[in-house]
């Protein structure tokens, strides 16, 4: 019970937090039309990375009694974290399209399928991050530190925050780092919820990134390199598993 109720106070009390600073303050939501949909959007997306990855991190150190004692599939303790993750997704899901059913959402099947593809991104991606840190957190602890550092970074490196036109614009002459930020598979995840919720409840949601098609395959690749290094990593640590742990 418990943990359902955490899966709607986290999201809810980093929304607070994101809209005080990012729209009461800096004012960002000024050219941006149902800007409480567009950051929830992206935020509901980010912490599902983030809690994905940071439970298939830890799931094998946390399991260490039965890793010991049982022969099964080592992955499976990634794979259930990453479940678990998807879970505790679903509530925030719900309250997002409450709210843009309330003012009047009306999404076409084609950004719904993006919705769904999108997190089949997020989460096979979390997976193959989860694999590659959890073998090493067996055996370095510190590895920790650095899925700390990557969940911070997937926060800020995404547009959940502002848009991708204010990055753009920074950029200038630097447009190849505009298109690699665009490849992130969080990004691209993030850009997918964004068209299918927040633009279909504004008139005039703007143009669509460039080259998003190009920027799309990218982040597919990248998640699949992900996912099979991290699976490669995870099995060259697992030989020792019982004896580090």
């Amino acid at each position: 019970m418990l943990g359902w109720v955490w899966s709607y106070v986290k999201p809810a009390a980093q929304f607070v937090i994101y809209y005080f600073v990012m729209g009461v303050i800096l004012q960002v939501h000024r050219g941006i039309e149902n800007f409480a949909i567009y950051l929830f959007a992206g935020i509901v997306v980010v912490n599902l990375f983030n809690e994905a990855f940071d439970n298939a991190t830890k799931s094998i150190v946390e399991n260490s009694a039965l890793v010991r004692k049982i022969y099964l599939p080592r992955e499976l303790f990634p794979l259930t974290a990453v479940i678990g993750a998807f879970i505790h997704f679903l509530p925030q899901l719900a309250i997002l399209l409450a709210v843009c059913l309330l003012v009047g959402w009306a999404p076409s099947a084609l950004a719904l399928i993006g919705v769904i593809g999108s997190l089949v991104l997020v989460l096979v991606f979390a997976l193959g991050m989860g694999l590659f840190f959890s073998g090493l957190n067996v055996r370095f602890r510190d590895a920790q530190n650095f899925v700390d550092l990557i969940k911070m970074f997937s926060t800020w490196t995404s547009p959940v925050l502002y848009t991708w036109m204010l990055l753009r614009d920074a950029l200038g002459d630097h447009s190849w780092l505009f298109y690699v930020y665009m490849s992130n598979p969080i990004t691209v995840a993030v850009e997918a919820f964004h068209n299918a919720f927040w633009g279909a409840t504004v008139p005039d949601p703007g143009a669509t990134p460039p080259h998003s098609t190009v920027t799309t395959l990218v982040g597919i690749v990248v998640v699949l390199l992900a996912l099979v290094v991290g699976q490669v990593v995870f099995r060259r640590f697992e030989r020792s598993f019982a004896q580090d742990l």
